[in-house]
C-alpha cells in the first residue's frame, strides 16, 4: 500500500489548529458570553480562561502521545496503541462517519451564509444552499487534487481571521483604558432592564454557564492530529503545534473579549436592534472603526468560516483512508489507494464527501426549515443541531485513551504520564456536561443515531492478524 507524502511543515500545523478552532464563533460568543453571565465582565473572562485551560491540558496531552506514537491518523493512531485495534477502528468510524462531516458541512453552510448575506440573501435560501454544496465540494476538490494549495489557504486564511480579532483587541483595548469604559464594565452588571449596575461577588453558577458556552468556541483542535502521517518530522512538529496552536487560540480570545468590553459599554453590547438582534460585535466595530465596519467584518467571517471549513475538510477527507489503512471499514482496498500524482487519499476523499452531503441534508433539514416546529413528541428529539451534539461522543471516546495512556506511558514523568492526562479526563467531564445541559432530550435521539451507525461500522470490522483468534 502507498504510503502518504510528508508535505505540511510545523507552521502549517499550527494554522490547522488555530484556523479550526477559530471561526465564525469567537465573533459571536464574546455577546453571548456577556448575555449568560448577565454582562458580569470577571465572571465571563474567568469562564473563558477555563475553558481554554481544558483545551490546552487536552492538546497538551495527546501531544505528549504524538511524541511516542504515530501511523496515518493521529486520534486513531493513539486509540490503537493505547486501547487496542477495534477501538481505534470505533473511534475512527466515528470521526469519518458522524463527526468529521457533521461538522465540516455545518462549516460549509455557514461559509455561504456569510458570504450571500452581503448580498441579501436568508440563510435557508435556495442561492445559499447552492452555494454551501458548491463551497464543500471545492473544498474538497483543492485538499484533494493540490494539497500544498490547502495548506497554503489554511495559513493565509488563518493569517486573515486574526486581522479582525488583532485589530479589536489592541484598539478596543486601549479606548476602554482611555475612556474607562473597561473598568466601568470590570465594575457593573447589566439588570433584566438593561441597565448598568454595581456587581457584587462572583457567581460561581455563571461561571459554569459560561463555560457551557466556551465549549463549541474551543472545539476543533484534534482535527490537526490527522495529518501526522503527512507531517515533517510530526513527533516533534505535531506536539509543538498542538500546545503553541491552544495558546495562540487562548491568548486571541482573551484578548479580543478584552476588546470588544473596551470599545463600548456592556449595556450597549446586550441592547438590540429594531428586529431583535443583538448589537454585539457588529456594532462594537461600527463604533471603533465607523459604519462600513459591519460590512468588512461580515467578508472577514466568511473567510474566516472558508479557512475552518478548509481545516476540517483536510482531516475529514483522512477519516476513511485511516480505517482503509488497517484494512478494515468499506472496501478498504480502494479507500486506502493514494493517488500517483497528488498523493492522497482520492477514493476515501469522495466517499467523506458523500457522507458530507448527507450530512449537510439533515443540518438543512433539522436547523433551517420549519419541520422541527411541526414535529411533537419523542420524534422532536431527532431533530437535533448537529454541529454541536458530536461533542458529546469525542470527549467520551477519549476517556479510555487517556486512563490507558496512565496505565501504559511507562518512561514517562508523573506530569506527563499522571497529571496532565487526569486532569484531561475532569476537563472532558465539564465539556460533556456542559453539552448534555445545553440540549436536553435532544441526547436522546443523537444516541439512537449514534447507535444505529456504529452498529453498521462494527458489521464491516475486519480482526487483524495481532488480535489472535
Amino acid at each position: 500500500m502507498a504510503e502518504l507524502k510528508r508535505k505540511y511543515g510545523l507552521f502549517t500545523a499550527m494554522c490547522m489548529v488555530v484556523g479550526v478552532v477559530i471561526g465564525s464563533g469567537v465573533f459571536f460568543k464574546a455577546e453571548k458570553m456577556l448575555s449568560i453571565t448577565k454582562g458580569d465582565l470577571p465572571v465571563a473572562l474567568l469562564a473563558w480562561v477555563i475553558g481554554g485551560i481544558v483545551m490546552v491540558i487536552s492538546g497538551y496531552t495527546f501531544a505528549v502521545m504524538g511524541s511516542k506514537y504515530e501511523k496515518v491518523n493521529g486520534l486513531v493512531d493513539y486509540a490503537e496503541a493505547l486501547v487496542g485495534p477495534r477501538y481505534a477502528y470505533m473511534t475512527g468510524w466515528f470521526m469519518a462517519t458522524i463527526y468529521y462531516p457533521a461538522m465540516t458541512s455545518a462549516l460549509a453552510w455557514l461559509s455561504a451564509r456569510y458570504t450571500m448575506s452581503l448580498f441579501g440573501y436568508g440563510a435557508a435560501s435556495a442561492e445559499t444552499m447552492t452555494l454551501a454544496a458548491v463551497y464543500l465540494i471545492m473544498s474538497f476538490a483543492i485538499n484533494t487534487l493540490s494539497p500544498k494549495l490547502a495548506g497554503t489557504f489554511q495559513v493565509s486564511t488563518t493569517v486573515i481571521k486574526l486581522i479582525p480579532l488583532l485589530l479589536m483587541a489592541i484598539v478596543g483595548t486601549f479606548y476602554g483604558l482611555k475612556t474607562h469604559t473597561t473598568l466601568d464594565n470590570f465594575n457593573s452588571v447589566v439588570n433584566e432592564a438593561g441597565q448598568m449596575i454595581p456587581r457584587v461577588g462572583i457567581s460561581w453558577n455563571l461561571i459554569l454557564k459560561g463555560v457551557c458556552t466556551s465549549v463549541f468556541a474551543y472545539e476543533g483542535w484534534i482535527v490537526a492530529t490527522t495529518i501526522n502521517a503527512e507531517l515533517k518530522d510530526s513527533k516533534k512538529n505535531l506536539p509543538r503545534a498542538l500546545v503553541l496552536g491552544t495558546i495562540i487560540v487562548v491568548s486571541v480570545y482573551l484578548l479580543y473579549y478584552l476588546g470588544i468590553s473596551g470599545s463600548v459599554s456592556t449595556a450597549d453590547l446586550l441592547s438590540t436592534d429594531e428586529s431583535g438582534n443583538t448589537l454585539g460585535a457588529g456594532y462594537a466595530f461600527r463604533q471603533m472603526f465607523g459604519s462600513i465596519a459591519g460590512t468588512i467584518l461580515t467578508v472577514f467571517i466568511a473567510v474566516s468560516c472558508l479557512g475552518t471549513l478548509n481545516g476540517l475538510t483536510l482531516g475529514c477527507g483522512r477519516g476513511f483512508y485511516s480505517l482503509a489503512a488497517r484494512n478494515c471499514g468499506p472496501s478498504p482496498r480502494h479507500l486506502s489507494k493514494i493517488d500517483e500524482a497528488t498523493h492522497m487519499p482520492s477514493n476515501a476523499g469522495i466517499v467523506a464527501l458523500l457522507f458530507n452531503i448527507l450530512w449537510m441534508f439533515y443540518f438543512y433539514m433539522a436547523n433551517l426549515t420549519d419541520i422541527p416546529t411541526k414535529v411533537s413528541g419523542f420524534g422532536a428529539n431527532f431533530l437535533f443541531d448537529s454541529t454541536e451534539l458530536p461533542l458529546i461522543c469525542v470527549y467520551t471516546f477519549y476517556f479510555p485513551i487517556y486512563i490507558m495512556f496512565i496505565i501504559k506511558g511507562k518512561g514517562l514523568n508523573p506530569f506527563k504520564r499522571i497529571a496532565m492526562p487526569v486532569l484531561s479526563i475532569f476537563g472532558s467531564i465539564l465539556f460533556i456536561y456542559a453539552a448534555i445541559d445545553a440540549h436536553g432530550t435532544k441526547n436522546i435521539g443523537f444516541i439512537i443515531i449514534f447507535a444505529i451507525i456504529m452498529i453498521i461500522g462494527a458489521c464491516m470490522y475486519r480482526k487483524s492478524p495481532s488480535e489472535g483468534k
